[in-house]
């Protein structure tokens, strides 16, 4: 297959699950739908280096749209919104916990103790948990336990999409049927704000520390070297650290605090015409982790995979609900951002915006959307995946 071949059949394959996101209203993900086309490829006509073929792979697709991306979701969130999303953090916190008692106490005796301790950490993160639990299960000759490390990894978003779909379609509803009403309050529990959906007009009379630089002068090219520099700086100082803390946290706070002083513009990679195509580089590449999951591997896991998902998934529900209502949280978003640990980012980013796009009827009603939902789901993903799930890794990893 050549390189315009590749990057034929993968705009083909993300569109269609675009297409079909778009026509249900989101009910069935984009993300799920590609996601299972990707796997179909993979054991039929793609392949392997498909993505590197279509010169979407690394490191144009790892690092480098990774961290610009990461650092244009800090400029779409202020200060005061992130420290408002500490109930956000404690929900997720808990539902990780919920998920862990469950596993532990239910299905250690179902499928074995050595299972669910390769699998559990995986489940509650991403790529770095799966690869460690991977390594240490391979190195004590567990080769099941290994797969299936691996296997949950890759698998376990099909059971995110579309319950976090629903979660954010219902809280979308309601939200717009107040918004539409000027009810705003009417929502319980969404910790909705009266100025929310009016960001424009808030950001113009804000005054930032570095003056903005005259509308004529702001190109595609000077908003991408701008998020580059910021994009570098946290990949250093997380280097200072030796790595301790991990650089997408650092990429994250660093985009927040440079868009508050003026340095980055909100909104950043919109307002650089931008924010499409590297999105759709990142999911390209991000799927591209699939091809490592054979047929072979899915059947000798799928037994004990689907009970540790579909338990975890309860008791992360179950917990994570319990504390947004002690928090005054709707469950609809408590639960959504702790499934988040199921995907973490950029699929959180993009069933939030699928949902507010298949939902709102004007540019005002999606930014009123995204001003609420999107804070959450990003919170909700860099505490369960980029920070929770390491930690888990670490400690399961010496239970093997």
């Amino acid at each position: 297959m050549g390189n315009l071949e590749a990057f034929l059949v993968l705009a083909i394959v993300y569109y269609i699950g675009e297409f079909i996101g778009t026509k249900t209203k989101a009910w069935v993900p984009s993300v799920f739908v590609i996601a299972a086309l990707f796997v179909i490829g993979y054991w039929t006509f793609f392949p392997n280096d498909i993505v590197d073929l279509a010169g979407l792979g690394a490191p144009l697709g790892g690092t480098i749209v990774i961290m610009l991306c990461i650092t244009h979701m800090g400029t779409m969130i202020s200060i005061k919104q992130l420290c408002e999303q500490w109930k956000i953090i404690l929900i997720a916190l808990a539902g990780l916990a919920g998920m862990m008692i469950a596993c532990w106490f239910i299905c250690v005796p179902l499928v074995g103790r050595e299972l669910v301790i390769a699998g559990l950490p995986p489940l509650t993160g991403g790529a770095v948990a799966a690869t460690i639990m991977n390594t240490a299960a391979l190195e004590k000759g567990l080769t099941q336990a290994a797969a299936l490390a691996i296997a949950m990894y890759a698998v376990q978003g099909f059971a995110g999409y579309p319950l976090t779909a629903i979660c954010l379609k219902k809280e979308g509803k309601l939200l717009l049927q107040a918004y539409r009403k000027g009810d705003i309050q009417a929502v319980q529990g969404s910790a909705v704000d009266e100025d929310a959906g009016n960001l424009k007009a808030k950001d113009s009379k804000k005054k930032r520390l570095i003056p903005a630089v005259p509308g004529k002068y702001i190109t595609t090219a000077l908003i991408l070297a701008k998020l580059a520099a910021v994009s570098l700086l946290a990949s250093k100082l997380s280097e200072l650290t030796g790595g301790r803390v991990n650089q997408a946290v650092i990429t994250l706070l660093l985009g927040i605090v440079f868009m508050e002083l003026g340095f980055l513009e909100k909104n950043a990679l919109q307002k650089a015409k931008a924010d499409g195509f590297l999105l759709y580089v990142l999911m390209v590449y991000v799927f591209s982790g699939l091809k490592d999951v054979t047929p072979d591997m899915l059947l000798s896991c799928i037994g004990p995979m689907l009970i540790i998902i579909v338990i975890g998934v309860i008791g992360l529900a179950i917990f994570s609900i319990l504390a947004g209502r002690l928090l005054k949280v709707s469950w609809r978003m408590a639960f959504a951002t702790s499934l988040t640990a199921l995907y973490g980012f950029p699929p959180n980013y993009v069933l939030t915006e699928e949902s507010a796009n298949s939902m709102a009827e004007t540019p005002e009603e999606k930014q009123y959307l995204m001003d609420h939902m999107l804070p959450q789901m990003l919170v909700g993903g860099f505490v369960t995946v980029t920070i929770t799930s390491v930690v888990i890794a670490g400690i399961f990893v010496n239970l093997l």
